[in-house]
């Protein structure tokens, strides 16, 4: 697989111009026009929607690593709150998910901590990486998927169809705060999981790589900053192994589990 320099690549001007946009519509947030204590709260939710049951649980737990099964109608609706975060599709979320773990922090790594903090964080996905073309290698599980090729091509135009609903119960307000704001915070909390949690933190297990355990991304993204645990155990459920080592992420899987909702849960020591 090509290694991946920004010297070597093209810029992805539509996607320089999304996340331009994206952070451009969030600074509005600062206009006391746009303040409310309920449109504050439509952010956090959605964070939470998107961010901690779509990306953290359906993405990456559930359809990524296969660490537990739910029933398709569960896991489509996970998937879709995923979709809903705007970080592309979910047949490109998991294909690319799935290389980072195949190659980590080696060049054919999309997002290789050895090129600096800025390129794992998001410098990589303004350029053409040549991985792209090996999503479909990556994804055969999901890639020919009625509903998840429906979302690989409708994953925009859904978020504009939330921004009109929430114009619609609370005006700009909930837009800024519902979309833009929450976007962006959705969006650097995951990335931190790219390269803040291989840059700062300790290491219990020798991965072979850079991963580390950062507290501060665990509590941000509900519980994925326990990152060199999950490249040790990358199909396990639970990645706060210790007591304190706090995973909200795990405590959804357990109480799914307990309604018969989650199956199958893979636990380190036990892939």
């Amino acid at each position: 697989m090509t290694v991946a320099t920004s010297k070597q690549l093209r810029l992805d001007f539509p996607v320089i111009l999304f996340m331009a946009a994206v952070h451009i519509g969030a600074l509005f947030a600062l206009l006391p026009s746009n303040f409310s204590w309920a449109a504050v709260g439509v952010a956090v939710f959605l964070h939470w929607v998107t961010g901690g049951l779509g990306i953290t649980l359906g993405f990456h737990r559930l359809v990524t690593h296969r660490s537990f099964q739910t029933p398709k109608w569960l896991e489509y609706f996970l998937v879709t709150c995923g979709a809903l975060s705007c970080q592309g599709s979910p047949i490109d979320w998991v294909g690319m998910h799935r290389i980072h773990h195949l190659n980590s922090d080696q060049p054919s790594d999309p997002h290789d901590s050895n090129q600096g903090f800025w390129w794992s964080h998001m410098g990589w996905m303004l350029y053409e990486i040549p991985c792209r073309d090996q999503i479909a290698r990556f994804t055969k599980d999901i890639c020919d998927d009625p509903f998840y090729k429906f979302l690989h091509k409708n994953f925009f135009p859904i978020q504009i169809a939330l921004g009109a609903v929430l114009y619609l119960i609370g005006g700009w307000p909930f837009v800024v705060w519902g979309v833009f704001v929450r976007l962006v915070a959705v969006f650097h909390c995951t990335w931190f999981v790219n390269s803040a949690t291989h840059k700062f933190g300790y290491q219990t297990y020798d991965a072979e790589d850079h991963s580390k355990n950062c507290w501060w991304v665990a509590v941000l993204t509900y519980g994925e900053g326990w990152h060199n645990n999950h490249h040790a155990y990358q199909h396990s459920a639970r990645h706060g192994m210790k007591w304190w080592e706090i995973d909200m992420t795990w405590m959804t899987i357990r109480l799914l589990r307990s309604l018969g909702l989650a199956t199958k849960v893979k636990l380190a020591g036990e892939e």
